[in-house]
């Protein structure tokens, strides 16, 4: 991975190859994160508070980075804002649907099951009440209205439990350091995912502080330095005493309203008490069993940021496909996959009802590759080629159709 640089890095060199570190990374429900810090690239200019906004020390970038990489918060609670607006048309529940749908295969097919319900962060509001006590005890709470649905992780043992349909998951909690066995939901998680993303196409700087939580905070910002990216910035806040993120915003290139701002609204370190992650199936409840499709002992595959960390890489991509292969570098980065089905998009007939609506949301695009629909949201979009290709990325319309004539 390059360096991570800064714009208000003063006389450093981009082409050098810097001095790196390896810091323990904060850790609760979560991998151990190493990041590499390029002493001589990064952010050398500390930030100043603005009116109204906590006087901390100054502190540079690169500091405030080593800051986060050397936190080692164990115990914790406290509740999280999650809010998503990927701009897709309301559904009217129909999109939870879709996702749960596409997710099932990988599931046991449980309405507890943690892959498939917590999918449903993926679009509008939701409240999470979180506690983690080392890194073999953590609790998350989706709470609804008039019902709550929980992923308990004690030991080796993983339980959702939703208490709408009084339906339990139970699994086994992956072997090694590596704990993280759902999606990312809290704050760290997603800043995680980020700064394993951050490369020599990246700027980082530090913006100021601010208050969360009723803690006070440095903000850490990162922007993309390449164009054609449809990611305008990411803003960290970052607890000043334990360097942990408490609040993540990813803003569009677009302008408007944040893609994911993911926050917590209350939050103490203290140790949460050991009934916090004590489970006990309810008396009636449907017991499901999850199948364990890594294998045992198999290490968790770290979520990777859209767009970034996948170059050079191939591997299994979608189920029937040869890919992905990755074009381009850095924030602009296309994943392609080769389905092998002729013929772009299923309709009619062929797709039945559900392919024929998501036909209807697509745009049709044609070019040197032929013709194809591109489905577009405010952060990833995707081009699906009628030559059975698939391109799909953190970036605009036209760099997908510009990558398939590329790859025709």
């Amino acid at each position: 991975m390059a360096p991570y640089e800064s714009d208000d890095a003063q006389g450093a060199d981009r082409g050098e190859e810097a001095r790196s570190g390896r810091r323990k990374a904060a850790r609760y429900a979560v991998p151990v994160v190493v990041v590499g810090v390029a002493a001589a690239t990064i952010g050398l200019v500390p930030a100043l508070a603005d009116s109204g906004d906590p006087d901390l020390p100054r502190i540079t970038a690169q500091q405030l980075i080593q800051k986060i990489a050397a936190s080692d918060v164990q115990r914790l609670s406290g509740t999280v804002k999650v809010s998503t607006d990927l701009g897709l048309p309301d559904l009217g529940g129909l999109e939870s649907g879709l996702t749960s749908g596409m997710t099932r295969g990988a599931g046991s097919g449980s309405a507890a099951d943690p892959q498939t319900r917590l999918t449903e962060l993926v679009t509008g509001t939701h409240t999470l009440r979180v506690a983690a006590d080392g890194p073999d005890r953590q609790k998350l709470s989706l709470v609804e209205q008039g019902a709550e649905y929980s992923v308990i992780h004690n030991g080796k043992d993983v339980w959702g439990y939703d208490s709408k349909s009084n339906q339990v998951s139970h699994g086994t909690a992956p072997a090694g350091k590596d704990r993280r066995a759902e999606p990312p939901a809290t704050p760290k998680d997603f800043a995680d995912d980020a700064l394993k993303s951050v490369d020599d196409t990246t700027s980082v700087t530090v913006d100021g502080t601010a208050h969360v939580a009723g803690r006070d905070a440095y903000k850490l910002l990162i922007k993309p330095r390449q164009s054609g990216t449809t990611v305008g910035a990411i803003s960290i806040a970052v607890d000043a005493r334990t360097g942990m993120p408490l609040k993540f915003t990813l803003t569009p290139k677009s302008g408007g309203a944040a893609v994911l701002d993911a926050g917590f609204t209350e939050v103490s370190f203290a140790r949460p008490a050991a009934s916090a992650f004590a489970f006990t199936p309810p008396k009636g409840a449907k017991v499901t069993e999850r199948e364990d499709t890594r294998g045992k002992g198999a290490p968790h595959k770290d979520t990777q940021w859209p767009g970034k960390g996948l170059e050079g890489t191939e591997g299994k991509g979608l189920e029937g496909t040869a890919g992905p292969t990755v074009l381009g570098k850095g924030w602009t980065s296309i994943a392609v996959f080769d389905t092998g089905a002729k013929g772009g998009l299923p309709t009619g007939a062929k797709g039945g009802d559900a392919a024929g609506f998501l036909g209807s949301l697509g745009d049709k695009v044609s070019g040197k590759f032929g013709k194809g629909t591109v489905f577009s949201t405010r952060l990833v979009n995707a081009l699906i080629t009628d030559n059975g290709k698939v391109y799909a990325g953190a970036v605009t319309k036209d760099a997908l159709v510009r990558a398939a004539d590329a790859g025709k």
